[in-house]
């Protein structure tokens, strides 16, 4: 297994930008590209959670640790069309215009296809690929006509990837990617670019609850490093993303992995 390398120091990549990231408040991916936005010297930053108290406490903790006053938090649920309009128009206002967007909201799960309900099979495609959908509609109306703006989502190699007990989760990164896609042509006439970011595996105290021990070591034992990925590693390709660095990317998906898809 290779050493963790170091925490990247800060580069200033989005300097002056204003940064909405949905499902921030865990200890997860979301939680670390909020902490990365405000190291890279966004302007202002507002997350958002569906847990009050841990969104509560991930404001608090992401001032302390970055020094950055203007940190926002709005409790949202992707999967309610009114919260989400709610979000967007707190983050215009508190951030005086959006410059970017990640969509992290997402939800997982472990079942074999003849053992799934119609209800899991739906509550993930809801939080994970319509949650996206949502957020991304509602954002584009406020950044094209500004003729600005980027857009990130978090998909998953499983997109491309096979692995009994994830078709639910699977099909929804699939289709998280093909509405990275082809919701990249429309907004690209518009000035405002959208990626995405395909993660294999990075270790965090959430997925250690849901995932079996073994299972999460066999998986990260096949990465090229011999380990999983570390959340901030992830976080950095969402800012190079997001940062004027990738101005001529376009409905790309970066594989954030070392393992072939």
């Amino acid at each position: 297994m290779s050493k963790i390398p170091d925490y990247v120091p800060a580069h200033g990549l989005l300097s002056g930008k204003s940064v909405l990231v949905t499902a921030a408040a865990g200890a997860g991916i979301g939680y670390a590209t909020a902490r990365r936005c405000a190291e890279e010297g966004c302007r202002a930053l507002l997350i958002s959670d569906i847990h009050a108290r841990r969104l509560e406490d991930a404001v608090a903790r992401l001032k302390h640790e970055t020094g950055l006053p203007r940190i926002y938090g709005r409790l949202a649920d992707v999967t309610n069309e009114a919260q989400v309009q709610a979000l967007v128009e707190e983050a215009e206002e508190r951030l005086e215009g959006t410059d970017v967007l990640v969509n992290n909201a997402g939800l997982g799960g472990s079942r074999r296809v003849v053992e799934m309900s119609d209800e899991e099979w739906h509550k993930v495609l809801d939080v994970t690929l319509t949650g996206t959908f949502r957020m991304t509609r509602a954002m584009l109306k406020k950044m094209q006509p500004r003729g600005r703006g980027a857009i990130v989502n978090n998909a998953s190699v499983l997109g491309w990837r096979a692995q009994k007990e994830q078709a639910h989760y699977a099909a929804a990164k699939a289709g998280v990617m093909a509405l990275t896609r082809c919701a990249a042509l429309e907004a690209a006439e518009h000035g405002v670019r959208i990626n995405a970011v395909a993660p294999s595996i990075a270790f965090h105290d959430f997925l250690r609850k849901t995932a079996p021990a073994e299972l999460l070591e066999q998986l990260a034992a096949r990465e090229a490093f011999g380990r999983a990925a570390e959340v901030w590693e992830i976080a950095n390709v969402i800012v190079f993303l997001a940062s004027d660095y990738a101005s001529y990317l376009v409905g790309e998906v970066v594989s954030a992995s070392s393992q072939h898809p």
